[in-house]
């Protein structure tokens, strides 16, 4: 789409001055307005919005002084910052010049002028323009931008106790460089987490990498992370630096890094404890400073007992842990999570939408997540996308009630006291050996947990 010509408002008491502006600069394509007296320029200027106001120094007979110049220079400036005003007079000086130019003004015109100095001193200002609008939205993008992130915890929504204790652990961590692992099945947040430790570390000036580890093949695992030089192998073009080195004075998050095979987990584990990589193809090592945080789904902690995830590299990443919890685990943010997706996507939508009623809630409630809050935020989006009424109701989502993951047990035996024995060791084993997570799923008072530990030989 070609741009719109730009638009130029001229402000002179001189009627001759006006009509040869107006025709000069019309024959070179763009808008012109014309204004006899200042008075009308606060109106211009909420028609118009124009890019250049070219403004007479003097308004008055005989004044030479160019104070007028000056007022409405200052009043251009406080109504439109973005506007480039040229001041132009019959009596220019230097000294007069260089005020203009200190109280905002860009140029300096003398009249009577020369038309090629005229269109091209126009042409620049309107350049200048363009360049001052788009700084100005970018530097508003960036405000608000600060704004949302300066929320607490942004997108990470939530009152229950469990996600408070994320919350505090992600404050005390966050300031340090310490490594960090996120512990959470699919849909939990991690990636969040991951952002929202970064927002809040010294590194926050610096770039956040996310690397999916579950989609690198072994071929393609060097060349991501280590970059690699050109000709090391086929399709080598050029010199390519990895998410290592483009990560370097940052963080470097790395998801799934319990799909990585035990021959990569090596390779990562040399790189982080060496704090350099050397490019596939390349001899020379690179020094890298990254603050790592690693995320998975996988039980890694089982994972290193059975030998198929590297203790030594379980020691490198977990500094910190982090154990996201299931949603299930906090059904009292369920109706809150699902107002703000309401909110946001009626917003995207334009949906007349304005809440969800107290049954469509209940039913949502009801539902056991196993997607947890990614499922939810695309629950929502849908239901109002296919909404037609003014509220949600539980008809607008076609939930099948199912139980929570691992809710299926079988058990070898049915004496109470045996299942009750599987069913501790199993959220045991699930929490790794947390006895303040495992007694809040169970329901049960950390003594109350004890007591069945000690007596079952836990």
């Amino acid at each position: 789409m070609p741009a719109k010509p730009a638009r130029i408002l001229v402000v002179d008491d001189d009627p001759d001055i006006l009509v040869a502006a107006r025709l000069l600069l019309k024959q070179q394509g763009y808008q012109v307005r014309t204004e006899t007296y200042p008075q009308a320029i606060p109106k211009a200027l909420e028609q118009e919005s124009p890019a250049v106001v070219l403004l007479d120094m003097n308004f008055t007979q005989e004044a030479t002084s160019g104070r007028e110049g000056f007022y409405w220079l200052q009043q251009i400036g406080e109504l439109d910052p973005t506007a480039i005003v040229l001041l132009i007079t019959a009596y220019g000086d230097v000294e007069m010049a260089v005020r203009a130019i200190k109280e905002g003004a860009v140029d300096f015109v003398l009249k009577p002028w020369q038309n090629a100095k005229l269109l091209a001193t126009v042409s620049a200002a309107v350049e200048l323009h363009r360049s001052r609008r788009e700084t100005h939205h970018l530097r508003s993008r960036q405000q608000r931008l600060a704004a949302d992130l300066d929320q607490p915890f942004g997108d990470l929504i939530g009152q229950a106790p469990v996600l408070q204790d994320v919350f505090q652990t992600i404050d005390k961590a966050a300031p340090t460089d310490a490594s960090i692992l996120i512990l959470g099945e699919n849909g939990t947040g991690k990636e969040l987490v991951a952002r929202a430790i970064h927002r809040r570390s010294a590194r926050v000036d610096e770039v956040f990498i996310a690397v999916d580890m579950g989609s690198l093949s072994e071929s393609l695992f060097e060349s991501e992370l280590f970059g690699h030089v050109k000709g090391a192998f086929t399709d080598a073009r050029s010199d390519r630096a990895g998410r290592f080195e483009i990560a370097s004075g940052g963080t470097l998050f790395l998801d799934e890094i319990g799909n990585l095979p035990l021959s990569l987990q090596v390779k990562l584990l040399a790189a982080l404890q060496n704090q350099q990589v050397v490019r596939v193809g390349a001899n020379q090592p690179v020094p890298v400073d990254v603050r790592l945080i690693c995320a998975t789904n996988q039980p890694i902690h089982e994972m290193a007992a059975a030998g198929t995830f590297r203790q030594d590299l379980l020691y490198r990443v977990n500094t910190v842990e982090i154990h996201l919890p299931p949603l299930r685990e906090r059904p009292e943010d369920i109706a809150l999570l699902a107002r703000h997706f309401l909110d946001l996507y009626r917003a995207k939508y334009r949906k007349a939408v304005t809440g969800l009623t107290a049954a469509a809630l209940a039913h949502l409630r009801q539902y056991a997540w196993p997607g947890n809050v990614r499922e939810l935020q695309h629950t929502v989006e849908r239901a109002v996308i296919m909404s037609e009424g003014s509220r949600l109701t539980a008809n607008d989502f076609p939930l099948t009630a199912t139980p929570p993951p691992g809710d299926s047990v079988a058990f070898d035996s049915y004496n109470l006291e045996d299942v009750e024995r599987e069913v501790i060791a199993r959220v045991l084993r699930k929490h790794q050996g947390n006895v303040s997570q495992t007694a809040r799923e169970l329901g049960l008072t950390r003594t109350a947990l004890y007591r069945r530990m000690e007596k079952y030989g836990l």
